[in-house]
């Protein structure tokens, strides 16, 4: 069941799963891109609990995306990551372990560092090659391209952007390992996702690059045991570390992690959804060594 907190005067959703176990929360950060929200996660919240574990599952929306408020703003990871400490702080009110997804890491980054008192644990799914996040584009071009997705132009590639067949076929090229994976059940969380047109605001920012800038030292100093899980097909949408194989992405973390660990199961690049069990069973570990 949908519930609603206010941040910043926005109107904020999130789900709650087993809230009054008495184990370490999960707190889920789900991906940005056209049509996706917390709704995501709902094949992983199923098999965790399947797979016996009872923890709290938190399962919020970030601003601009699902059930949440969409205001016409550019969203930065520092601005998610404020959500996120308000969140856990009045929500949750628990020690937790985070789960980001994709290049949403930077969020979990911010967060370790904002309210390090509330976190036990971050877990990245299919972070980004190493050389993204060390390498920052300036904040111009970013601005630019902000600017020229917020014109017509801008509508008219979103309406593009969320017709099915080009959901799919991005996914096929950028997401799954497997052709197969790429089912109607994906395809329809990210058709309704998608239906609200002011849902584009966080894809934009996100396609914008708000969220590349440099963060090597707020790696190397992340207070807090970090793991990472790559899939053994893991690709890059942009061209720095595209032949990187999931051995050498995932070395370019552990060299700068002070507690970091990592492993390298099936799949490609959205593990909690294509390689469900296996994920499952590889976070379980890590929160009941850390919870």
């Amino acid at each position: 069941m949908t519930q609603y907190y206010t941040w910043q005067k926005y109107k904020c959703a999130y789900e709650t799963h087993n809230a009054d176990d008495p184990g370490t929360p999960l707190i889920l950060i789900h991906p940005i891109g056209v049509g996706l929200s917390r709704q995501f996660w709902q094949r992983f919240i199923k098999e965790w609990y399947n797979q016996g574990n009872t923890n709290p599952i938190y399962n919020p929306d970030l601003l601009g995306c699902g059930e949440s408020a969409m205001p016409r703003v550019a969203y930065y990871p520092e601005d998610w990551a404020d959500q996120l400490k308000y969140f856990a702080e009045n929500i949750v009110q628990k020690p937790s372990i985070l789960i980001a997804q994709g290049a949403l890491m930077p969020v979990g980054i911010y967060c370790s560092h904002k309210f390090p008192n509330l976190i036990k644990g971050l877990v990245a799914s299919g972070p980004p090659a190493w050389e993204l996040m060390k390498t920052p584009t300036p904040e111009s071009r970013h601005i630019f391209a902000w600017n020229l997705f917020n014109t017509p132009l801008g509508n008219l590639f979103f309406r593009y952007a969320r017709r099915r067949s080009f959901l799919e076929s991005f996914s096929i090229r950028q997401l799954f390992e497997k052709t197969t994976d790429v089912d109607a059940e994906w395809l329809e969380q990210l058709k309704i996702g998608a239906n609200n047109a002011a849902s584009r605001h966080a894809v934009f920012s996100f396609l914008s690059g708000f969220w590349r800038q440099n963060y090597q030292e707020k790696i190397e100093t992340i207070p807090h045991p970090t793991l990472l899980v790559f899939g053994e097909a893991a690709s890059s949408i942009s061209k720095e570390g595209k032949q990187e194989t999931a051995e050498q992405r995932l070395k370019g973390y552990l060299d700068h992690l002070k507690q970091g660990t990592g492993r390298i199961i099936p799949g490609r690049n959205v593990l909690p959804y294509e390689a469900t069990h296996k994920f499952v069973a590889t976070v379980s570990e890590f929160v009941k060594e850390n919870g």
